[in-house]
């Protein structure tokens, strides 16, 4: 039986254009070209990946297609132009975002930091709550705590969290809103391998539901495993797409990670690599 969450998921249908369409996205700081003339789409239910080496642009194409930077280019959600909107804007027609620093309200318990990001501020609401009980939006907050497994943790306070507990109430945080799409940003770093493992076993569900993503981190591991396309840049270049297993076998790609090395590492490496993508699949298949 599907939850609250994946059913008003699944009730949207699969729509006929993509659900993000970013095209001739580009991003200068000065005379540095952190992002250049970039196109990619994520379809409804599939996880596409963003990797590349550091400072590749990868975080860069995050920040302007979600409104922090200054981009040229256009961005469209189902079909809406978003180009132009501030962070606000795009958030409330469901450009949801997470960061690399998971900054959570320390004194308040799990549950409740999902209900401060839950609401959206208004003269209306205010007003409603100033005469009435307030609305707890208990049954989104209840769905994202059962789909990232927080459910046995939703009144500890995130002090008494582990990272990677913590990297999933930040991620549980971006979805009570019920997102079209949600931008993951390094949601691996500092976690172990189990927690990795983890992680990419909850997203992958949260994908296989009916939500659409867009994943950047430097695990490829977790990236190779889990996504359905990976997208890869090379100086705020694409150098290659496709499915993990083309992109993982795509010269360019070997050359962009391994340098001049490549020639002589890139057996092993893709070896590792395949081996760890099999393992991630085989965890959630």
């Amino acid at each position: 039986m599907l939850s609250g969450y994946a059913l008003g998921l699944a009730l949207r249908g699969r729509a006929m254009t993509p659900v993000l369409e970013a095209s001739g996205i580009s991003v200068s700081f000065g005379g540095v070209h952190a992002v250049i003339d970039v196109d990619l789409e994520v379809d409804d239910a599939r996880l596409v990946g963003l990797i590349g080496p550091n400072g590749a642009g990868k975080t860069t194409f995050i920040d302007a297609i979600t409104g922090f930077v200054r981009c040229s280019g256009r961005v469209r959600l189902d079909g809406e132009e978003l180009t132009g909107l501030p962070p606000h804007g795009r958030a409330r027609r469901g450009l949801a975002r997470t960061w690399q620093s998971v900054e959570l309200f320390d004194d308040l318990s799990v549950r409740e930091n999902l209900l401060v990001a839950s609401q959206r501020p208004s003269v209306r609401r205010t007003l409603k709550e100033i005469v009435s009980v307030p609305d707890e939006g208990s049954a989104e907050i209840d769905s994202a705590l059962e789909l990232l497994g927080l459910a046995a943790i939703a009144d500890e306070l995130p002090s008494e969290l582990s990272q990677g507990q913590r990297k999933l109430v930040g991620i549980a945080r971006a979805l009570v809103a019920k997102p079209r799409l949600v931008c993951l940003d390094e949601p691996a770093a500092g976690l172990d391998t189990q927690e990795s493992g983890e992680l990419g076993r909850r997203l992958r569900g949260l994908v296989d539901a009916g939500q659409a993503m867009l994943l950047v981190d430097h695990d490829m591991g977790l990236v190779l495993g889990i996504c359905d396309e990976v997208v890869v840049l090379e100086f705020g270049k694409v150098i290659a797409r496709g499915t993990p297993e083309a992109v993982r076998r795509d010269p360019q790609v070997i050359a962009a990670y391994l340098g001049s090395a490549a020639s002589e590492l890139a057996p092993a490496v893709l070896d590792s690599a395949a081996a760890q993508a099999a393992t991630g699949k085989a965890e959630h298949a």
